[in-house]
């Protein structure tokens, strides 16, 4: 009479004292409380989980097409940021205001897509501004290994002059 589905909203406990007064107790009654009774609030209980179980699958719908949109904002308005980018070249102030804007870059997964919210402060430094100008010169370092006269034995000569 009470099903027992895997994921069942009614607690291992009651159902034990369900399945009995199904069986062993199927004739007796109390005042307001028999098998019948018991049977139908169960099937309440089991309703309402159904109701909760749509409206979970419904809110992970609206969540994945938030998702989506957000994902199609961001990467809208990071077109948008490089258009007007180049526009204000020859604008100070526009290119200033601009340049302060830092979107967060759109993350791309075969499952659910994720993404920092729009106003949120960049967590990482991909999201950073790049530093300006020309990276410092490296200078080489001489092999302690060789004596100089190997093959690279000229350029060996070479690194150490440069480093002296």
């Amino acid at each position: 009479m009470f099903e027992t589905p895997e994921n069942d909203s009614i607690s291992p406990a009651l159902r034990a004292l369900l399945e009995l007064f199904a069986t062993d107790l199927a004739d007796v009654k109390f005042p307001d409380v028999d098998t019948a009774v018991l049977g139908e609030s169960a099937a309440h209980v089991r309703e309402k989980a159904e109701a909760v179980a749509r409206a979970q699958a419904a809110l992970d719908a609206a969540r994945h097409a938030l998702n989506e949109s957000q994902e199609s904002l961001l990467q809208k308005g990071q077109r948008a940021l490089a258009y007007a980018k180049v526009f204000a070249e020859d604008d100070g102030e526009l290119g200033a205001k601009l340049e302060a804007i830092h979107l967060p870059r759109p993350v791309r997964k075969a499952g659910q897509a994720q993404m920092e919210p729009v106003g949120a402060a960049p967590g990482n430094d991909d999201n950073a501004p790049r530093r300006r100008g020309r990276p410092p010169k490296l200078r080489p370092v001489a092999n302690l290994f060789t004596d100089g006269n190997g093959p690279d034995g000229a350029q060996d000569e070479a690194v150490a002059t440069l480093q002296s």
